[in-house]
């Protein structure tokens, strides 16, 4: 405990550092075969300026005004003592209705801090009736990184609160909760230790939506093994007098389940390694890592102070040695009967039900969506971004970078002249290679400038001799978006066999793991047939990342697949004394509550990722939501039971417990 204690001090403040270390830009997730990081690697032949534009629109209903103007210059001009402003600004732009004016901004480096004080620059003494926003890339990437801003803070105190309400009604003591919520503070503090150090020696990718998962993972899986620790040790206090022989029992019975448990999560998670894009691929180890720690926590430190405190722990509920277990007598103990007397007729009905929610799957639109839609809060590169949509070509800022061989550039330059491209022009030579700025008709970040890169591709590759290549913004979001929907169609197959083998290994077994897989599988597609539904019709969402689905299956099947492990290791547990239809219908009354509660705490806590207003965030929190309560309250309470009970013991074929 002491020694906790030291690595918590020394750790801890590191939670709240990781922001320094972690990278918001989509263009650096993207691998070295991708040819829009292949144009902007060429593009550093014509030009070693690697500014981001941020784009100041000025907008007046009824037309702007020459003091409108001369205020807009005069902000250009403060706007180069700006630390990370780069001359040359642009001159500012009229709009061909009148109504508004534009002026592009090129930041280098980080654009945070500089489109900050350019905003601050931009307010000062502004014309009344005048709307005036800083949007583009550098805007966009600006309020991206203020809305992770909360997760050092808000998420903590938000999940922090809900694990903290929730273990007070389970245990109804005033310290176990602290307890186990200072094993989780102490995981966190050692994952993100471990994290920080890894991300400053660009070891791993890190970004604010791993950064959010990580938080939520290590204590939602700290708090679910230590409820099944504490369960464990309370329930033998109740048949061992000494604190020490119970709290070493309790361990010896649920170290295997948990490690188990960790280990299935680990490298479920760890199949993420696969992924083309490095932030997926960052999220892997990161992810591991939370996992590892809130294991080591779980299996040393709580242990340690539930030794110490013994019964003290649940006051002032305490344990009596040789009092009855109140869980044979509860509501899980009618649940399983109930189980045990009509298994075939229950799990017919709760698949069935589950089919229904997964004919609903294909109406989950996860093709992408634009980078303004990321944000469920009004910022300002949204605003701005509107506004530069209904007065100029949607793709000024952020224009295509066509890269081709400088003999060729006539003939790619003529199939630049596409629909979706509002003008292409040549903008220098270098080495051979001509480059050729293409501006779209649509907003940058928008599905239809995505369409229009497509398009502009077909169409350029086409041209004979010319290697021509098309990158910039939008096109390095069309590259994610296709680097992600090949990562879904490789890492769910490998996440599927590596969870099927670690089941395997545990049960001991073939038919029982290829069900239990099944059974996650089928959830899953109930869950997320169910969030497309949510999504589409009750909150309006314009779409997803294709991203979405691959991290609700990983974190479904590798989190919905604990609550099976906790159940069916303890069945086999008491199969071999008791038989397995005995064996189920008590291994279910005595971990029905505790794993119930483990699924509530992991629920609230993902759904605690629902605060930062990030439209990805707030998805997989529905999704990892209501997909871990669908495992723990119908395919774990019901399901697999009723499956385990009608098919007796050749369910654990072709180990000894099969005959």
């Amino acid at each position: 405990m002491i020694g906790w204690l030291a690595l918590g001090g020394f750790g801890g403040p590191y939670a709240g550092k990781l922001s320094e270390v972690s990278e918001n830009d989509n263009s650096s997730f993207l691998p070295a075969s991708a040819e829009s990081t292949q144009v902007q690697e060429l593009q550093q032949q014509f030009t070693q300026d690697e500014a981001v534009p941020a784009i100041v629109v000025a907008e007046r209903e009824g037309g702007v005004t020459p003091d409108d103007r001369a205020f807009l210059q005069q902000r250009a001009e403060e706007a180069t003592s700006i630390e990370g402003v780069v001359e040359p600004l642009s001159p500012v732009i009229p709009s061909q209705d009148g109504n508004a004016l534009q002026l592009v901004v090129p930041i280098e480096g980080e654009p945070n801090d500089a489109v900050e004080a350019l905003r601050e620059v931009l307010d000062r003494d502004r014309p009344d009736g005048l709307d005036v926003y800083a949007a583009g890339p550098a805007g966009q990437i600006a309020d991206l990184s203020e809305a992770f801003g909360g997760i050092d803070g808000l998420l903590l105190l938000v999940a922090g609160a809900v694990v903290a309400l929730i273990l007070v009604i389970v245990y109804r003591s005033p310290l176990l909760p602290l307890l186990v919520l200072l094993s989780g503070v102490f995981a966190l503090g050692l994952a993100s230790l471990s994290v920080y150090l890894l991300a400053d020696a660009d070891v791993l990718a890190l970004n604010g939506q791993s950064q959010g998962i990580l938080f939520i993972l290590v204590f939602g899986a700290a708090t679910d093994y230590a409820l099944l620790l504490v369960s464990r040790f309370r329930e033998e206090l109740r048949d061992t007098e000494d604190r020490y022989v119970a709290i070493r029992k309790a361990l010896r019975g649920t170290i295997e389940p948990i490690a188990a448990s960790a280990g299935t999560v680990i490298l479920g998670v760890l199949c993420l390694l696969f992924s083309d894009l490095n932030s997926n691929r960052g999220l892997g180890p990161v992810a591991a890592i939370g996992i590892g720690a809130s294991l080591l926590a779980s299996v040393t430190f709580l242990p340690a102070v539930l030794a110490l405190f013994g019964r003290a722990a649940f006051w002032p509920f305490r344990p009596k040695h040789g009092s009855p277990h109140p869980e044979s007598t509860g509501v899980w103990g009618r649940i399983a009967g109930a189980v045990d007397r009509k298994p075939r007729a229950i799990w017919v009905v709760t698949a069935l039900v589950l089919l229904v929610g997964a004919a609903f799957l294909p109406q989950l639109k996860a093709d992408g969506t634009s980078q303004t839609d990321v944000f469920l809060t009004e910022v300002d590169s949204v605003a701005g971004q509107e506004v530069l949509t209904r007065h100029f070509p949607g793709g000024v800022g952020s224009p295509a970078i066509v890269i081709a061989n400088e003999g060729a550039a006539d003939a790619v330059l003529e199939a630049t002249r596409i629909d979706g491209v509002s003008s292409a022009e040549p903008a220098g030579t270098a080495g051979g290679l001509v480059l050729i700025e293409a501006v779209l008709d649509a907003p940058g970040d928008s599905e239809e400038a995505v369409g229009a890169v497509r398009e502009l591709r077909e169409s350029v590759h086409a041209v004979p001799d010319a290697d021509a290549m098309v990158g910039g913004r939008t096109a390095v979001t069309l590259d994610t978006q296709e680097t992600s929907k090949r990562d879904r169609a490789v890492i769910i197959p490998i996440v599927l066999v590596v969870v099927l083998a670690v089941l395997m290994l545990l049960l001991r077994s073939l038919l029982a793991p290829l069900l239990l897989v099944a059974t996650v599988v089928l959830s899953f597609a109930a869950t997320m047939g169910v969030s497309a539904l949510v999504f589409n019709h009750v909150l309006g969402f314009p779409g997803a990342d294709p991203v979405v689905p691959l991290f609700g299956f990983v974190f479904l099947v590798a989190l919905g697949i604990d609550y099976n492990i906790f159940l069916m290791t303890r069945v086999r547990e008491e199969a071999r004394t008791r038989g397995t239809r005995e064996g189920t219908r008590y291994g279910l009354t005595v971990t029905g509550g505790v794993i119930t509660s483990a699924g509530v705490v992991l629920a609230a806590t993902f759904a605690a990722l629902a605060v930062l207003p990030i439209l990805f965030l707030a998805q997989l929190a529905f999704i990892v939501a209501f997909g871990v309560l669908l495992d723990t309250l119908i395919v774990r309470s019901l399901l697999v039971p009723a499956l385990t009970v009608d098919i007796g013991k050749l369910v654990w074929w072709p180990s000894r417990l099969s005959r």
